[in-house]
């Protein structure tokens, strides 16, 4: 039998639906790895319309996300506020040309950063772009070649558990660095207007929402919660079904346990009754639903104390072939594994030896 599609995984929705009071769900279509959509909601007030989450750079989610607002009797032209979750770009992609366009707002937490920051972690997605013209695409490709030989990007760099380092491929570099040519005329880089620290308020559509801090997925992650009709709207972070990427080349010591910190405060909003994710569909169980996806982690956890009692002393690359399957390993995978790795070695169960090119694992 053929396993049920997941939520987040099935494409847009073409309706706008009210989830609760005053807050439209607008699912715009995406093409990344294991999603179908993304959700953006929309609040009106008297001076115009707030967005959270608009969507990936590019023209076509553009369009996507004007006719909705019209099926819904909205105009694109009246967004005064636009507040992304967290730096990735299905999640903030529009946001600086709306700002542009109309002079909105853009709401992020304070450590918020692109992925067009070269400090900033590469997840290997592919970003919709404007085409560019035949000459621009000439100068991009003679650039994306000197750049493989003078910057190859952080995926060619040796990776903190050593290795052989990932290199994209040409194809890739290419059209990152048609993205940043094209970025002040195609797709403007966010800047945010406001930065928010956890706690602050934030005012949208006549009532207050607090800013959640919820680091683990990324450093920036915000979360916003509206006590007044028990909202909360979750971004990556808590998830209907799947679970978001935690990556062991973030700016954190332990980002496995930021997130298990940050998957605990939510048990701490007993009286949320709507979770609206970023992808897929509300739910009501908030604290549940966090602490499945620690239980998920933590029997990850338990996979790697097994493998190491047949592997022994391993790199990651190794301890990441047992923890995913197959279709899944490259980069993130040994991230994500390397990430455990660490957690575990900071509580003091796992021990690592650095005397070869690679790092290896034993956990006790």
């Amino acid at each position: 039998m053929t396993a049920p599609v997941r939520e987040e995984r099935r494409e847009a929705r073409p309706d706008v639906e009210e989830m609760a009071p005053g807050i439209l769900r607008i699912q715009l279509p995406i093409q990344l790895p294991g999603l179908g959509h993304v959700n953006c909601y929309a609040m009106e007030d008297a001076n115009g319309i707030a967005l959270i989450d608009p969507g990936l750079p590019g023209p076509r989610t553009r369009f996507e996300l004007k006719k909705k607002l019209k099926s819904a009797g909205l105009s694109i032209d009246r967004v005064h506020t636009v507040v992304v979750t967290h730096s990735h770009p299905d999640h903030f992609g529009q946001a600086a040309s709306i700002r542009k366009a109309t002079g909105a707002t853009v709401i992020t937490h304070r450590s918020f950063r692109t992925f067009l920051d070269p400090t900033a972690e590469d997840d290997e997605t592919d970003i919709e772009t404007a085409p560019l013209t035949s000459d621009q695409l000439e100068k991009a490709t003679v650039a994306a070649s000197r750049d493989a030989e003078v910057n190859p990007g952080p995926l060619s760099e040796t990776t903190p558990w050593g290795g052989s380092p990932y290199s994209l491929p040409r194809s890739r570099r290419i059209k990152y660095r048609m993205m940043r040519m094209a970025a002040g005329r195609f797709m403007p880089i966010p800047e945010p207007t406001r930065r928010v620290d956890d706690q602050d308020t934030i005012s949208l559509a006549g009532r207050d929402f607090f800013a959640v801090h919820t680091p683990g997925h990324t450093i920036d992650h915000l979360c916003l919660y509206d006590p007044t009709h028990g909202v909360m709207i979750s971004g990556d972070h808590v998830l209907p079904t799947i679970t978001p990427h935690i990556s062991g080349l973030g700016a954190t010591v332990d980002p496995l346990q930021d997130f298990f910190t940050s998957l605990d405060r939510m048990a701490t909003f007993d009286d949320v009754s709507m979770v609206l994710p970023a992808h897929g569909l509300d739910f009501s169980d908030l604290g549940g639903r966090a602490e499945g996806i620690k239980r998920h982690h933590f029997e990850r956890l338990d996979t790697l104390r097994e493998a190491s009692d047949t592997l022994g002393m391993a790199t990651v690359s190794d301890y990441m072939r047992t923890l995913f399957r197959e279709r899944s390993w490259g980069s993130m995978a040994e991230s994500e594994t390397y990430a455990h790795l660490e957690h575990l070695r900071l509580l003091g169960e796992a021990r690592v030896d650095e005397s070869g090119s690679e790092l290896r694992y034993a956990i006790s």
